[in-house]
C-alpha cells in the first residue's frame, strides 16, 4: 500500500487526514472495517457528523472533524518520504448533491486542488450562486492546477431541467393518477426537497420507512412529524428504498390495487442516451427526444432536451422515470469549467458503460490544453487514473504561486480511483470514487 498524505473519499488507510464528501454508500467504502474507523482525522460537515453514528456505529467520534460550509482548516503534514513538513490548507465547499455534501479545495505546498465529489449547481439557482461565489473568494488569485470533477453525466446529450421543475412534473403525474398508489424510488439520503415539495403541493403525507424516518428526523426535516409516516394506512404516496423498486415488486403490488411507479434518477437517461447510440450502429434510431427552452430563476434562457409534456416510460406499464438528477448535467458542467478554468481535470468516474473522459469536453477550458487526452487504466481488480512522476532537469526551479504553492508542472502527488456499474436496479450508480495525495521526491508534471 502508498503511504500518501491526503485522501478524500478513499479509506483504505496509509494517509495522514481523510476527507469524507458525503454520506452515500459508493464514497464511503472502508469506513465500516471492523473496529470501526481508527486510521486517523476524518473531516466532513456537521449534517454527514450527525448521520455518521447511525451509519457507522464503531466509528471512534474523537477521530471526526466538523468542516462546515465556507469554513477552513490547515494541515500541518508530513512528507513520508523525508519527513520534511508541508502545509496545506483545505477550504470545504456546498455541493448541493445531498444535506451534507461537500467540495474540499486544497490549497498549499501540494499545489491547488479541487475535488468536486458529486455535485449539483444548476444554473440560475440561488444556493448554486453562493456556492460558487464561496469557491471564487477561497481561490482568491489562485488558479486551480487539478479539478476533480464529477463527470457521471459528462456528455452533451444530457442536460436536465432543474430539479423543482422536475418535482412539480411528479406532483402532476400523481394528480393524473388519483386512484392509484404510488411508490417513489429513492436512496436512504437525499431527495428530501423532492419529498417535502410533493407532500406539500398535494397536502398529503409521505410513508417512509423507519431507518428513513430516523435520518430525516437527524436532518431537522419534519421535526413535529407532520409529513412523514411509517403507517401506510395514513397515505397512498410511499417513499421505497431504490432497491425494492423493481417491475416485479410493481406487478405484485397491482394485484393487490392499482399502483404506479416513480423514479426519479438521470441513470436511465444515460442508459437511453448509450442506446441510442447503439442502435445508430446498426438498426435504425429512435425519434429523437423534443428539446424544449424555458426560463431560469435569473431570467435567463435554459436549454433541455426533455419533454414534460411526455415523460417517458421506464421499463414497463405504470412505471415512471424522470430525469430528477442530483448530479450536474453537461451544461452545468460546462458552467462549472469555464468558473473554475483548472489547468487540467480527471473525470472521478473513470470507467463506466457510458464513460466520458471530461477533457474530451472541456480541453478547451483547461490551461495546459495542448497536453495529449489521458485515458483512464484499466486492471482486473479495478480502474484507475493515476498521475505518472516526470523528472525535471536539475536547473530548473519551481515557480511559486500566491498561495505558497509551484506552477502545475510542479505538482507532487498521484491519483487513484474507479468506476461505476450496474445493479439490480437498473445501473443504481455505484463507483469505488476517492482520490489519494502522495508526495514524491521528485517534481513532476501533472500530464
Amino acid at each position: 500500500m502508498d503511504e500518501g498524505l491526503v485522501s478524500v473519499d478513499k479509506f483504505s488507510g496509509g494517509s495522514q487526514a481523510y476527507f469524507l464528501t458525503h454520506l452515500h454508500q459508493d464514497h464511503t467504502r472502508g469506513l465500516g472495517a471492523a473496529g470501526g474507523w481508527r486510521h486517523g482525522p476524518l473531516y466532513c460537515s456537521p449534517t454527514t457528523v450527525r448521520l455518521l453514528p447511525t451509519r457507522f456505529p464503531g466509528i471512534d467520534t474523537s477521530l471526526v472533524r466538523p468542516l462546515a460550509p465556507g469554513a477552513s482548516a490547515s494541515l500541518s503534514l508530513s512528507s513520508p518520504t523525508s519527513d520534511r513538513p508541508l502545509s496545506v490548507r483545505v477550504t470545504a465547499i456546498p455541493a448541493l448533491h445531498c444535506p451534507g455534501s461537500l467540495m474540499y479545495l486544497f490549497r498549499g505546498d501540494l499545489g491547488c486542488m479541487l475535488y468536486t465529489g458529486d455535485f449539483r449547481w444548476e444554473l440560475g439557482c440561488d444556493k448554486a450562486r453562493r456556492a460558487k461565489q464561496a469557491l471564487l473568494d477561497a481561490l482568491g488569485e489562485d488558479t486551480v492546477d487539478v479539478l476533480y470533477l464529477d463527470n457521471t453525466y459528462c456528455h452533451p446529450s444530457l442536460n436536465f431541467p432543474p430539479r423543482p421543475v422536475v418535482a412539480e412534473q411528479m406532483v402532476d403525474i400523481i394528480r393524473a393518477h388519483p386512484d392509484h398508489e404510488v411508490i417513489i424510488g429513492v436512496d436512504t439520503l437525499g431527495k428530501e426537497d423532492l419529498l417535502l415539495h410533493i407532500s406539500r403541493a398535494l397536502q398529503m403525507k409521505i410513508w417512509v420507512w423507519p431507518q428513513r424516518l430516523q435520518t430525516m428526523h437527524l436532518l431537522g426535516v419534519d421535526e413535529n412529524q407532520e409529513i412523514f409516516t411509517t403507517q401506510t394506512n395514513l397515505t397512498r404516496v410511499r417513499a421505497v428504498p431504490r432497491y425494492s423498486f423493481t417491475i416485479e415488486n410493481l406487478e405484485a403490488l397491482n394485484t393487490v390495487c392499482p399502483t404506479i411507479g416513480i423514479m426519479p434518477s438521470g441513470i436511465p437517461w444515460l442508459w437511453k442516451s448509450c442506446e441510442d447510440r447503439a442502435e445508430s450502429k446498426g438498426r435504425p434510431p429512435r425519434p429523437p427526444v423534443k428539446s424544449i427552452r424555458f426560463k431560469g430563476r435569473n431570467g435567463g434562457t435554459i436549454g433541455m432536451d426533455y419533454d414534460p409534456l411526455s415523460p417517458p416510460k421506464l421499463f414497463e406499464k405504470d412505471a415512471y422515470t424522470l430525469p430528477y438528477s442530483e448530479h450536474a448535467c453537461f451544461s452545468e458542467l460546462k458552467d462549472f469549467m469555464q468558473t473554475v478554468k483548472p489547468s487540467t481535470v480527471i473525470g472521478i468516474v473513470s470507467s463506466s458503460f457510458c464513460y466520458v473522459n471530461p477533457r474530451h469536453h472541456f480541453r478547451h477550458l483547461c490551461g495546459d490544453n495542448d497536453q495529449a487526452e489521458r485515458s483512464p487504466a484499466k486492471s482486473k481488480g479495478g480502474d484507475t487514473d493515476s498521475l505518472t512522476p516526470k523528472r525535471r532537469p536539475d536547473n530548473l526551479t519551481p515557480k511559486r504561486r500566491p498561495n505558497g504553492s509551484t506552477s502545475p508542472k510542479e505538482r507532487k502527488f498521484s491519483i487513484s480511483s474507479s468506476s461505476l456499474y450496474r445493479s439490480k436496479v437498473a445501473m443504481k450508480r455505484k463507483e469505488c470514487c476517492g482520490a489519494r495525495i502522495v508526495d514524491t521526491e521528485e517534481v513532476i508534471s501533472v500530464a
